[in-house]
């Protein structure tokens, strides 16, 4: 059974920073590209970043580029998503998902507010 549990989300001031944590079970972690999505209220599930399998391309599209990173950990079935000089915009709902497998986590609550 694919399980995704993200955590580290939180209430944030703008230009701050939060790294979120994307525990993975079920699959095998080190098959699989990782990407991570956010959701607005009201607004559509946004890609915001993506790590291939082995960890040596990441994509990110220009709404975040330059502020997010992803990294992974195939030994603890991790992804990682840190996320430095947050802006209002970035207040979401986060979730990973493992490309290729139709699953979905809770997701994480990330709030950038002054």
């Amino acid at each position: 059974q694919v399980q995704l549990v993200e955590s580290g989300g939180g209430l944030v001031q703008p230009g701050g920073s939060l790294r979120l944590s994307c525990a993975a079970s079920g699959f095998t972690f080190s098959n699989y590209a990782m990407r991570w999505y956010r959701q607005a209220p009201g607004k559509e599930r946004e890609l915001v970043a993506t790590i291939t399998i082995g960890g040596d391309t990441k994509i990110f599209p220009d709404s975040v580029k330059g502020r997010f990173s992803i990294s992974r950990d195939n030994a603890k079935n991790t992804a990682y998503l840190q996320m430095h000089s947050l802006k209002v915009e970035d207040t979401a709902v986060y979730y990973c998902m493992a490309l290729g497998l139709d699953s979905w986590g809770q997701g994480t609550q990330v709030t950038v507010s002054s």
